[in-house]
């Protein structure tokens, strides 16, 4: 029965690249049957990159165990993000990059966990241990991932290691990645033809913070005023999403990833969020996060830290 690889919900760049290069991980290690498959479809970024170094997109599944009994996590862990029926499958394999909450299983597995700016550097680590070849291709999907998780190497998530294997994928890939991520991350920024809902769902996570459901959605864009411009459908599109799956707190971090600056709108407590930034939210709706482009480590930690006091 075959194996299926995926990441989160709603995934990105970094999630759907890292099911295609942990797939090929394991091919190599005498895994054969296992497959890629992704838990939404792929943005226009993601888009961008797989169509630039000519990989087919992982076909799209709402749940696993109709169709096997083994699967293997990458980009993520906590439950909500992941297959609704994942306690019905074992999971044999996560590798990740982010904190790990609400997880736990019946059987042991196999876990590689390390803080670095995006999960396809853990697997490019996993390559280089066992000696595996990292073809151009390949570089190229783990690069990307990298670039977008670290919005080209600016984001505070971003560590040394990161910008040396960014590097080494440089070399291997034979790409300008620089001119390539920039590329790629602007081809992630057409917001006119994407509707509202596709906004708030685009890249979206879950996070169960001391027992309230909260959703953080992020919108890269090159510039604010379009988000400003639809700031009234956003949150129409929020608060019905909010009502309809029972979030006590929807917030949508809109980044300007040339200025690296982000803008907050919520729906629910904005208490949390003021008490998260200590800053209020303006007459307009608007919270300014100079600086904050991570929602990993900008966002979740001081939300959590204000769910926790």
């Amino acid at each position: 029965m075959t194996t299926l690889i995926f990441g989160h919900q709603s995934p990105d760049t970094d999630a759907i690249t890292c099911a295609i290069t942990f797939a090929e991980y394991q091919r190599q290690n005498g895994n054969t049957d296992v497959e890629a498959v992704a838990l939404g479809t792929p943005s226009a970024e993601t888009q961008f990159a797989l169509d630039y170094f000519k990989q087919a997109a992982p076909r799209v599944i709402k749940t696993a165990a109709n169709e096997t009994d083994t699967v293997m996590l990458v980009d993520h862990n906590e439950a909500q993000q992941s297959v609704p029926d994942r306690d019905q499958v074992t999971i044999e394999y996560v590798v990740d990059h982010h904190r790990v909450a609400n997880f736990e299983t019946a059987a042991p597995l196999n876990m590689r966990l390390e803080t670095l700016g995006s999960c396809n550097s853990v697997i490019y680590h996993m390559y280089k241990e066992a000696g595996f070849e990292i073809s151009p291709q390949i570089a190229g999907l783990m690069a990307s991932g990298l670039i977008s998780d670290t919005l080209l190497l600016k984001s505070p998530t971003t560590t040394d290691e990161d910008r040396r294997i960014f590097a080494e994928l440089q070399k291997i890939a034979g790409v300008d990645l620089e001119e390539y991520g920039l590329q790629m991350l602007k081809a992630g920024t057409n917001l006119s033809a994407r509707t509202d809902q596709d906004l708030i769902d685009g890249d979206a996570k879950s996070f169960d913070m001391n027992g309230t459901h909260v959703r953080i959605d992020q919108v890269n864009t090159v510039d604010l005023s379009e988000v400003y411009d639809r700031q009234a459908g956003i949150e129409d599109a929020m608060k019905a999403e909010a009502d309809k799956e029972g979030y006590d707190l929807f917030l949508v971090i809109a980044t300007d990833i040339l200025n690296s600056d982000s803008v907050g709108f919520a729906v629910g407590d904005h208490s949390k969020v003021e008490a998260a930034f200590g800053k209020q939210f303006d007459d307009q709706g608007r919270i300014a996060l100079p600086g904050v482009v991570s929602r990993k480590k900008q966002v979740v930690p001081p939300l959590t830290v204000a769910y926790n006091g």
